[in-house]
This record gives structure tokens, sequence and C-alpha cells, in this order.
């Protein structure tokens, strides 16, 4: 029988807002991208997206490669480790409150 105590709690609120949501998602599902790859699927802003992306990188949940790839600036994307880590528990915990509602 579901709990119907529901326990927000300890969802992770970094990951949980919508724009890093779908950042964290696209990441792991395709291991790493490049900066143009993430802004045509998330459809944000370069600055927008720039923005989200360094409060991820700031929690050591995104790595952030620059480089050059003739001659033209290329960023890479990938998620750490504790980032790889985070997105699963964060998935466990919405699940987790998902199933623990009421029908």
């Amino acid at each position: 029988m579901p709990n119907s105590d529901i326990n927000v709690e300890n969802i992770d609120p970094l990951i949980h807002e919508p724009s890093r949501l779908m950042i964290m998602a696209q990441l792991y599902i395709v291991q790493s991208a490049d900066f143009l790859f993430l802004l045509r699927q998330t459809q944000m802003t370069p600055g927008n997206l720039s923005a989200h992306l360094r409060k991820l990188e700031d929690a050591g949940y995104v790595e952030i490669t620059k480089e050059f790839i003739e001659r033209k600036p290329h960023t890479a994307l990938a998620l750490t480790k504790k980032g790889r880590s985070a997105f699963k528990q964060y998935r466990r915990d919405i699940k987790q409150i998902a199933d623990n509602l009421p029908e």
C-alpha cells in the first residue's frame, strides 16, 4: 500500500530546476555533448544555457572542456561521476514520490 506521506525534502533542488533537469537528462543519455548540441536540444539561449551549465559545473555535476578544433572554439560537456550519481539519486527520489502518490 502506498505511503500517504510524500517527502520532497530529499529532491536535489539544483537538478529539479526544469532547465537544469533537461541538461542533466541529455548528458545522462548521450554521455557527452558539445555546447551547440545542447543548445539545439534544450532550445535555450546561449547565455541561459551557459548560466545553468556554470551552476552545474560549480556543484561538480558537469565537466566543461574548452578547446580549439581546426581553429574553431569547441566546448565539450559531460556529467562527472558525482553528477551521474546525483542524477541517478534524483531519478530514484522522484520515482519514490510518484510511487507513493495515492491513485
